[in-house]
């Protein structure tokens, strides 16, 4: 997929932009601050229905105005069902519901977009993944599975509905839950859980080689990776599970037990990543984790090859793994890339090791030229 014109009116701090894009290489320089990263998001909630930063819309409508608009028209290559061109538009007003749009016709449901635009992001944010929660490290499965997978979102939909309406139960506190629809949750949970779990399952096992080829690449083979997946439903049968520790769950209000629980566990050299990685070591494992996801998307979301947002990727990294990386993007691998830094050099050495077409845009205060 290439993203050929993107618009914004009003998006967080970009009062107004029309960008003519490279359909490989566009480069956003400038200070910190000044709205590199806004325009990546703009880019990343034509694909997701909503920010990477921001989960509240009427947050990323530019202070004091009444409204904000994203349009981007894309090339396919080809896409099934349109064509050769697509329009995808999202406009909202404070207070009301937002409208997306596909080739000027609203969607019914915003998640029948999901997956029409593959898109990998790696942003400074990642690292957090290391150090952060398990629901950061399930959330990054549920981003990428979804892209591909239909039957993913509903089953994840129908887990998570389950699990509210079970902990709602448990949380009774005049009288006891009613067994019946306490069974009848626990059921549904069970039975949308185990296709979860084999899903994400079948991901991490065909993404760990990948994820570990690309480290070794940036690394130069200084250090060796593990990622592991970790699961309630490797416990035995997840119904059983889930019900072996229900007077447990009563006491605490909520369920303990269930594929929400879920993990990823990052190693380096055999030990627990975040005891052991440096910054700079933990920066190229989630950016060969994201390269990853890239290939993997790219494989199995077979109509289109993903977009690749890079937001300051170069910071805390040593020159050997920058030119590691350059080298992977440069490739003819990756499709159409937006890159963001505020130092030219790293930039321009991208740009002198390639023959990729390119873009460079000046940001300045929520200006682009």
């Amino acid at each position: 997929m290439i993203l050929k014109k993107l618009s914004i009116l009003n998006y967080k701090n970009i009062r107004e932009a029309t960008l003519e894009l490279s359909p490989k290489m566009n480069c956003f320089i400038g200070q910190n601050g000044v709205g590199k990263t806004n325009v990546l998001d703009a880019v990343y909630y034509l694909s997701f229905c909503r920010s990477a930063t921001n989960p509240i819309d009427s947050a990323v409508i530019k202070h004091e105005e009444p409204f904000c608009v994203i349009e981007g028209e894309y090339e396919a290559e080809p896409l099934a069902v349109d064509g050769d061109s697509l329009t995808i538009s999202v406009g909202m007003k404070r207070g009301q519901k937002k409208h997306f749009k596909r080739n000027k016709k609203e969607y019914k449901r915003l998640s029948e977009h999901i997956g029409l635009i593959p898109l990998v992001v790696v942003a400074p944010s990642d690292t957090l993944l290391i150090e952060g929660s398990s629901e950061e490290r399930r959330h990054l499965m549920d981003v990428v599975i979804s892209q591909y997978d239909r039957g993913y979102i509903d089953a994840l939909t129908r887990y998570n509905n389950a699990h509210q309406q079970r902990n709602t139960l448990l949380k009774m506190e005049d009288g006891e839950p009613d067994p019946m629809l306490m069974d009848l949750w626990e059921e549904q949970m069970a039975e949308a859980g185990e296709q979860l779990f084999a899903k994400r399952s079948a991901f991490i096992e065909e993404l760990t080689p990948v994820f570990q080829e690309y480290y070794q690449q940036i690394s130069e083979g200084r250090e060796q990776v593990g990622l592991q997946y970790v699961s309630h439903c490797q416990r035995g049968p997840l119904l059983e599970v889930i019900r072996r520790d229900r007077a447990k769950d009563r006491a605490v209000g909520y369920s303990l037990h269930g594929v929400h629980r879920d993990d990823l566990v990052f190693t380096l050299g055999g030990h627990p990543m975040r005891r052991e990685g440096s910054q700079g070591q933990n920066k190229t494992y989630v950016i060969a984790l994201k390269l990853a996801q890239f290939e993997f998307l790219k494989r199995t979301a077979s109509r289109t090859t993903p977009l690749l947002l890079l937001d300051d990727i170069f910071d805390k990294l040593d020159s050997h793994r920058v030119e590691q990386i350059v080298r992977l993007v440069s490739s003819e691998n990756f499709g159409q890339i937006f890159i963001t830094d505020t130092n030219r050099d790293h930039l321009d050495q991208i740009l002198s090791t390639s023959a990729l077409d390119y873009k460079i845009f000046h940001v300045d205060d929520g200006e682009i030229v």
